[in-house]
């Protein structure tokens, strides 16, 4: 009897080990069928072309655009403010230079009045 308990002993660990082979040709196939498709979609990330990157170079340009045409709007506005602001300092010394003349030429009509009275 102790020979025909060791074969059904031995019996079991063949079926066991039997088991273990099958989950483990299972887990291998598994395995390379992912490995094969993670590989494949490596190759077709690389091969095809970002578009995203042609759009977003495209907004960036478009978006830049807008803000350039804004801050040319504010620089044009600036420089008519700067020009208005000159002019008005030109004319405001052009006053005070009439004002200065006129004054100096009483100033010497005064001066020759009281010459010419002076020599009377």
């Amino acid at each position: 009897m102790v020979k025909i308990e060791d074969l059904l002993a031995i019996l079991k660990a063949k079926e066991s080990e039997s088991n273990k082979n099958k989950l483990l040709w299972i887990l291998a196939v598994i395995g390379a069928v992912a490995a094969v498709a993670g590989i494949a979609y490596a190759v077709y990330r690389y091969l095809t072309p970002d578009y995203l990157e042609d759009f977003d170079d495209d907004f960036d340009d478009d978006f830049d655009d807008f803000f350039e045409d804004e801050e040319e709007e504010e620089e044009s506005k600036e420089e008519e403010s700067k020009e208005e602001e000159t002019k008005e300092a030109a004319e405001a010394v052009e006053e005070a230079v009439d004002e200065a003349v006129e004054e100096a030429a009483e100033t010497a009509e005064e001066e020759k009045t009281e010459e010419e009275k002076t020599e009377e």
